[in-house]
This record gives C-alpha cells, structure tokens and sequence, in this order.
C-alpha cells in the first residue's frame, strides 16, 4: 500500500443523535471518503460518545463533548458537513462557530457532490 500524506486537518461534522446506529454508520463512510482525499479527519462525535466516555443522552455531557469537539475544530484547517443526511442543530451549530471564526465551512455528500442542491 502506497503511503498517502495528509494534506489538510478537518474536522468533519455528520448527524449523531436520532437513528444512531445509522448516523454512525454514515459518519464512518464520512471519515473514509475524508482519508481517500487525503485529509487528516476528526470526528468528535465518534471518540466521545463511547461506552465509559459520555453519555449523549446526558444533556450536560453531550454539552461537554460538543464544546470539546469545537476547540479541536478549531483548529483545523475546515469543517466539513456532510449533508445527505440532512443538517442536526449540532451541524448548524459548528457551522455558526466556524462561520464567526472565519473559518472555511464545505458541504459534502458522499456522492461526491458539493451538498449545494
């Protein structure tokens, strides 16, 4: 297997909450679309939700991990919201923090269109 470089570091933002097993699911084709593009890609909302992390369900703790989740989105060179799913308020949440920070915010779909339809 040829060695790939990671270009650039995003964090990547899918639905979580609701179907969970479903939009997990997704968020792991996400994360894999993000590798094959040569991107070195973070998803919070696989990490902190595991069993003896959090518990999302807890409003303080799935509160606790989002705000986690945006200090490292922030510093990432974009957040990329893959959409095909639709957009959670979580989504539109990062969305506005990166939007206040300046911070460059793309829309995806797995079928490798830019979300814009």
């Amino acid at each position: 297997m040829r060695r790939l470089i990671a270009k650039r570091l995003v964090v990547i933002e899918t639905p979580y909450a609701g179907d969970v097993a479903a939009n997990v699911e997704y968020a792991r084709a996400c994360m894999l679309d993000s590798l094959k593009r040569q991107e070195a890609p973070f998803l919070s909302h696989l990490l902190y939700p595991q069993p003896g992390i959090l518990d999302d369900s807890a409003p303080d703790e799935r509160e606790l991990g989002m705000l986690a989740g945006f200090a490292w989105g922030d510093m990432a060179d974009a957040r990329v919201c893959y959409v095909d799913r639709g957009t959670s308020p979580g989504m539109a949440r990062a969305i506005k923090r990166s939007e206040q920070l300046g911070q460059p915010v793309e829309y995806r779909t797995l079928g490798g269109g830019d979300g814009s339809t």
